[in-house]
């Protein structure tokens, strides 16, 4: 089962070495509508294509030529996302009401009863349960005929009940939108169906169940600006409009025209705003892939009395030529250890923000029979995919997606792993402006407190806090020939001599290796990689590096949730702590190095030290700064002698 990613183009698109098509669930092949309206004299509005002998047009709407995508009703929709027969609608008893008496050129209620004639359906979405795959779920898919789709009392109403249902059978939820936005025949009480509706969509995030949301051609207004947009998983199709005032007002109201691109779904996803642009034609598949991996999230059984394999590590010769090893240009990346490790891998993109950061790969996997959420850094292959992932360099984008992967997987109960693979943060004057230190904070602080197990694994080079961000985990693997460092060797000597030449010898100071990192207890277990480094024999590095994830997994899946974060904070709370014998080492050192101080001071005192005749006031002194220290309280303790006839101070006596 080949890899997949959600790109930006019409179908799934590729991500470099990733395969460009999704997977097709098992026992599934392609289905034909029931019903198949005559497509002669139908031409594609955007190339000009005849539809006539179209099989892509008859089936699915779409244009075999340039992917353009028609219409499509709200029952065929249902007909080819769902297994057949399984659709059971929900039905409303309330029907819309005029409550304003709303009337322009043709009263309100003469446009609903044409809509009905015209759409066949009682409203402009159709709810209910049905099957995709064999995986039940919940939907509410729009009718865009129906009034433009627009969202009156009854619309939200039957919204809020879908939602309603999906939370009390525990069940995910998909929604499909095409919308113009609220009806404003029905004034406030139209436009008040968006908090309902989010309101009913936050209790849904609240009980940990998914819900995909699907934008189509249009999704505007009130409906994209209230549930539409808070699916945990947004997925559009091609070019289709997705805003929340449509161009035309923009324009009427700013006296300017959008750019030609501005508010599709392309438009959207390169600004982090959706997870991916499914064509219409994979769009079961895809949704079929993430309920498959949501509803089974361990199916591996514990290893019993068997130990795991673990050859013996071979640590490099030098600190330099670990540098050298985890930098190395055909060092396996995150994407080549998830086309061998993770079978289904479904990507999510985008930040919700602004931006969708190359440099960070999130998404949902199948490892071994875990579904894990996969969180990593990619550095990227090939000059020019380098420059466009920075060399793993994330941005403040890119931690935010990471920290929006790590709440879904909260949500979920999905284990986190995280690929650690960076020489640091982007660091220049714009990400600064754009947030980067608080982003990685934000990382830092959400890892510590995520109810399921976390394991963390240095598959590269480790910088400074951009990697560590995606290091607060429950077990911290690194592989035999990363490294892992406050500081590149290069910037340190940088620093320290002013001469970025001084790196090598600095390499071995920064104790980066991971031998080095493993005695300062800030990683638990060593990963062996192929004689002569990852890049030697990439499959095998994955096959061990999935079974030491896969046995921390197994490991740690016995944990409570609540024992999890405690047990993770206490890890890092001792690390720097040095444990009682090397204390006791440190103590030992520091009084050798205390009593050479003192007694150096001590003899230039007693070389000024006045000599008479008469003894010391302070009695016999000890020979050795040694003794000074071994009968410290010896002059306490003995008063000192008055040489005779001398004077005696007023108010003095024994004590």
């Amino acid at each position: 089962m080949a890899v997949h990613g959600v790109g930006a183009g019409g179908e799934t698109q590729s991500d470099g070495a990733l395969p460009s098509t999704l997977p097709t669930p098992p026992d599934e092949a392609p289905r034909a509508l029931s019903s198949h309206d005559d497509a002669a004299g139908v031409t594609c509005p955007r190339c000009g294509a005849e539809q006539t002998e179209s099989s892509a047009y008859r089936r699915y709407r779409v244009c075999e030529r340039c992917s353009h995508h028609f219409p499509f009703s709200a029952r065929r929709r249902l007909e080819l996302l769902l297994d057949e027969g399984s659709f059971r609608e929900v039905h409303h008893a309330g029907a819309a009401i005029d409550p304003l008496l709303f009337s322009d050129r043709v009263p309100y209620s003469e446009r609903l009863s044409q809509a009905r004639d015209k759409t066949g359906l009682d409203e402009a979405v159709l709810i209910g349960s049905g099957r995709i795959n064999g995986r039940e779920c919940v939907l509410a898919v729009f009718e865009f005929e129906f009034l433009g789709g627009s969202m009156g009392t009854v619309v939200g109403e039957k919204v809020a009940i879908a939602l309603e249902l999906a939370v009390e059978k525990r069940l995910p939820f998909v929604s499909v939108a095409a919308s113009g936005g609220a009806r404003m025949q029905e004034g406030m009480l139209s436009l008040v169906q968006m908090a309902k509706t989010s309101a009913a969509a936050m209790r849904l995030h609240r009980e940990g169940v998914p819900f995909i949301s699907v934008l189509t051609d249009p999704t505007t207004g009130g409906v994209y600006a209230s549930f539409a947009s808070q699916g945990d998983v947004l997925l559009a199709e091609p070019r289709a409009l997705i805003g929340f005032a449509g161009p035309r007002v923009i324009e009427q109201l700013t006296g300017r025209k959008p750019p030609e691109d501005a508010q599709t779904a392309e438009y959207l996803l390169q600004h982090g705003q959706i997870d991916g642009i499914l064509d219409r034609r994979k769009l079961r598949n895809g949704v079929a892939t993430l309920l498959q991996l949501l509803g089974s999230p361990w199916n591996v059984s514990p290893r019993g009395e068997q130990e795991l394999y673990r050859p013996e590590v071979q640590p490099p010769a030098s600190a330099w030529e670990a540098v050298e090893l985890a930098r190395h240009p055909e060092r396996p990346t995150t994407r080549d250890y998830v086309r061998c490790m993770l079978p289904y891998f479904f990507e999510l993109h985008g930040d919700r923000l602004s931006a969708d950061d190359p440099a960070a790969i999130c998404g949902v996997g199948d490892l071994g029979g875990i579904t894990v959420m996969l969180i990593a850094q990619e550095r990227g292959h090939g000059e020019e995919d380098r420059k466009r992932r920075r060399g793993g360099r994330m941005t403040p984008e890119g931690y935010r997606k990471a920290a929006r992967a790590m709440r879904l997987a909260a949500s979920w109960r999905l284990p986190v792993v995280t690929l650690i693979d960076t020489p640091g943060a982007q660091l220049d004057v714009d990400s600064e402006a754009r947030g980067l230190a608080p982003s990685i904070s934000q990382c830092l602080a959400t890892m510590s407190i995520l109810p399921v197990p976390v394991v963390a694994a240095v598959i590269g080079e480790g910088g400074s806090g951009g990697a560590l961000a995606l290091g607060v985990a429950d077990r911290i693997l690194m592989q035999q020939n990363a490294i892992y460092s406050v500081i590149a060797p290069e910037g340190a000597a940088a620093i320290l001599y002013h001469d970025a030449q001084k790196a090598r010898e600095l390499a071995h100071a920064l104790k980066l290796t991971a031998a080095d990192c493993k005695l300062l207890g800030v990683v638990d277990t060593l990963v062996p990689e192929p004689e002569g480094g990852a890049h030697q024999d990439p499959d095998y590095a994955a096959l061990l590096l999935k079974n030491f994830i896969l046995d921390a997994l197994v490991e740690l899946r016995r944990v409570g949730a609540n024992k999890l974060v405690e047990e993770r904070y206490r890890k890092f709370r001792r690390m720097g702590q040095q444990p009682a014998a090397s204390r006791r080492e440190t103590f030992s050192r520091d009084m050798e190095e205390l009593q050479k101080r003192l007694g150096g001071a001590l003899a230039q005192v007693l070389e000024h030290w006045p000599h008479r005749d008469k003894p010391s006031v302070l009695g016999e002194q000890p020979s050795t700064v040694a003794g000074l220290l071994a009968a410290p309280d010896r002059a306490v303790r003995e008063p000192p002698q008055q040489a005779p006839n001398s004077p005696t101070v007023e108010g003095s006596d024994d004590n």
